[in-house]
């Protein structure tokens, strides 16, 4: 017996997943943009001495990453679940 989620039979399911895609595209740009202003800062911060500043921005370069990976993961991830869940 093949069960699968049918999100077609949603109302308004095109819209949310139109709305879904944009908030995942704005996600990726803004931890893409986070990564850069923090790996500057961090470069910047640790060629000045300052090493309060770059423990701060080292940790904002690997927020971002975690971000976006979790971001772009996240679609494929339920793809995962959504196929394995026949299996069971």
């Amino acid at each position: 017996m093949d069960v699968f989620p049918d999100i077609g039979a949603l109302t308004g399911s095109g819209d949310l997943a139109r709305v879904v895609g944009s908030l995942l595209t704005l996600t990726l740009v803004i931890a893409c943009m986070m990564l850069l202003i923090s790996a500057a800062a961090w470069a910047i911060s640790h060629a000045a001495g300052n090493h309060h500043g770059a423990a701060k921005a080292r940790a904002g370069v690997f927020v971002s990453l975690g971000g976006a990976v979790l971001a772009g993961g996240g679609a494929a991830w339920l793809n995962f679940l959504i196929g394995l869940g026949p299996s069971l």
